[in-house]
């Protein structure tokens, strides 16, 4: 099983201007390489569909709406599914929160949680985030709080380049679309969701 983790909005919680109301942890879920490699084959031929370089990357915050939409379109038959946290900063308390180590391991452990009945034996993959110190300990806290005596749901946690790997660039854009359907500002804030909404597992608001 292979797992991509990507995230959309901002971990800080100072209430400054252009901050994020929200925080949103995603994770697209492959049974197995096969679905993956399928996956990310069709992601090079939305590249060739769209024109543009071979090199470039897909980032839902850096797309127009009509990449996202073919991007989106173009992936909705793959063999995933994907669960997210939204977090709302603004009713979080604790000391732990205004640490972003801290938060950020909070934050992947819900979503992992939520996850647990698709988990087993995982490679994580995360987008390169913090130091190596920081990914030892990411590694360990996962671990510790999902796997079993009897049952091991995550095997390996790594951290890779999301320019270099397009199914991590497929997490950005799923996480992305579902951070766009709750902003009110936006006309078409449910369009990206809905196309890919037969691959959504879960969407968990915390705390309510």
């Amino acid at each position: 099983m292979l797992v991509f983790i990507d995230e959309s909005g901002d971990s800080g919680m100072q209430k400054k201007v252009g901050s994020s109301r929200l925080f949103i942890i995603t994770a697209v879920l492959f049974a197995d390489n096969e679905d993956a490699e399928q996956c990310d084959q069709r992601i090079e031929k939305i590249r060739q569909d769209l024109d543009v370089d071979e090199q470039f990357e897909f980032r839902f915050n850096k797309c127009c709406d009509r990449y996202r939409a073919e991007f989106l379109k173009g992936v909705a038959g793959s063999n995933f599914f994907y669960s997210c946290i939204v977090l709302n900063k603004e009713k979080l308390t604790g000391p732990g929160f205004q640490f972003k180590d801290s938060f950020y391991k909070y934050a992947a452990s819900l979503v992992f949680t939520n996850a647990k009945p698709l988990l087993l034996e995982a490679k994580v993959i995360i987008d390169e985030c913090g130091n190596r110190e920081f990914k030892n300990q990411l590694s360990t806290y996962l671990k510790k709080r999902m796997n079993e005596d009897s049952k091991i749901l995550i095997r390996k946690v790594a951290m890779e380049s999301s320019h270099s790997n397009n199914l991590l660039q497929l997490a950005d854009m799923v996480s992305g679309a579902v951070f766009r359907s709750f902003d009110t500002r936006k006309a078409n804030r449910k369009e990206f969701r809905n196309i890919i909404r037969a691959r959504e597992y879960s969407v968990q608001i915390w705390p309510r």
